[in-house]
């Protein structure tokens, strides 16, 4: 994924909320393919990296709202 669309202060606060969800899934037992399923992503491509595991979420975090048929 290409950041240079994401406003960087939004980039910013994705990856502390990120880490925060992380952290605390950690602090429980949890691995970084739970993660991943708390923030609804799919677990097939799931590493047991939690870096790249932060980074995913921090990414969804900052996609563009899918628009809802009428």
């Amino acid at each position: 994924m290409s950041f240079n669309h994401i406003n960087p202060l939004q980039w910013h606060q994705a990856l502390g909320v990120a880490r925060a969800s992380c952290a605390r899934i950690f602090r429980d037992g949890g691995a970084p393919a739970d993660a991943m399923r708390a923030f609804g992503l799919a677990t097939d491509h799931a590493t047991e990296d939690w870096s790249r595991t932060v980074e995913a979420i921090a990414e969804s975090l900052c996609a563009a709202p899918m628009k809802r048929a009428a």
